[in-house]
């Protein structure tokens, strides 16, 4: 018995002795990092080239904080305009109808083919086609002369379009009606990503098409729609900078540009520009995170399990309740 014994302890195996595979590659890309980590600190600590407490003391004068409010505000209103023009164009784009696809086929074509900076200075010169833009009958005085009526005007009241086409607002058009264009085809693949069982059961419900695009597949396209349209505002951001040419004195670029070129001290004020778009872009990202983890609730990994063992547990003949806990 003994002997057995001592025959089985021999043939058990000796135990693995694993050696870490080794990535002499990883250590030489960090040694490389580092190096090149410590020449950038350098250059930022040593260049007088820099000129830190110039460009600390300007960054944060009046003019620069009435530039960020401008940018902000073009930010947000170009935003408001492009989503919802944009969620009009992708219903649009999704209609049955022939003539309103077409329509909006040609709009985003058209907005996205032009660069933005080209139609910024585009809105920006368009009181050379009008000189007073008008509201009332559209074509009153070609009706009146086929009437045989001279001078006949309909018109209810209007502006001078050099008074309203100013800076701003052609920059906020330019940069809104162009944003239209790429929000609708975000809208558009979120909701085509919601499946369409969910469409045809709330239409046996008698829900109308605009309750079941309001209550059931926007809702549920959020989750699609809501990661890029961060995207998008984090570019309109830095976009804003573009409506400089147009020019917009009320913007961040413009006034950090005019304050270099002022005290001859350009690119420290180049330098305070970047600073600026990475603090606004740091706290767009930090909103964008948080709404895309509300918008996420029922999708990650952990609910789908949830929700497959509530299922199995109803098939089986258990409680739902059950099954959550």
């Amino acid at each position: 018995m003994s002997s057995e014994t001592d025959t089985t302890e021999r043939a058990r195996p000796e135990p693995i002795q694993a050696v870490p595979v080794r990535h002499p590659g990883r250590w030489v890309a960090v040694a490389v990092i580092g190096v090149l980590v410590a020449m950038f600190v350098h250059l930022l600590v040593t260049n007088k080239a820099f000129n830190w407490p110039f460009m600390v003391d300007e960054m944060f004068r009046p003019p620069i904080m009435e530039g960020l409010r401008g940018t902000l505000a073009l930010t947000v209103l170009a935003m408001v305009i492009g989503v919802s023009l944009g969620v009009v164009i992708a219903i649009m784009r999704l209609s049955e109808n022939p003539i309103l696809r077409g329509v909006s086929w040609a709009y985003t074509w058209f907005f996205r083919a032009v660069p933005r900076l080209v139609l910024a200075i585009l809105f920006g010169n368009l009181g050379i086609l009008w000189a007073r833009i008008e509201f009332g009958l559209p074509f009153d005085r070609q009706i009146g002369a086929l009437f045989g009526v001279d001078n006949f005007e309909a018109r209810l009241f209007g502006f001078s379009a050099l008074e309203i086409l100013t800076g701003f607002v052609a920059g906020m058009l330019a940069l809104g009606l162009s944003e239209a264009a790429y929000m609708a085809e975000i809208v558009r693949a979120g909701i085509q990503s919601v499946d369409e069982g969910q469409t045809e059961a709330a239409q046996a419900l008698g829900l109308s098409r605009t309750q079941i695009l309001r209550r059931i597949v926007l809702p549920q396209a959020m989750r699609v729609i809501i990661p890029p349209t961060g995207n998008e505002t984090i570019a309109m951001l830095k976009d804003t900078s573009l409506v400089a040419f147009v020019p917009v004195s009320t913007e961040l670029f413009f006034q950090l540009k005019a304050v270099g070129n002022r005290t001859f001290q350009v690119f420290p004020m180049y330098v305070a520009a970047c600073l600026w778009y990475l603090l606004l872009t740091s706290v767009l990202l930090v909103g964008q995170y948080y709404l895309e983890r509300h918008f996420s609730k029922g999708f990650g990994k952990s609910a789908q399990a949830k929700i497959r063992l509530r299922g199995i547990t109803a098939e089986a003949g258990g409680s739902a309740s059950e099954a959550g806990r």
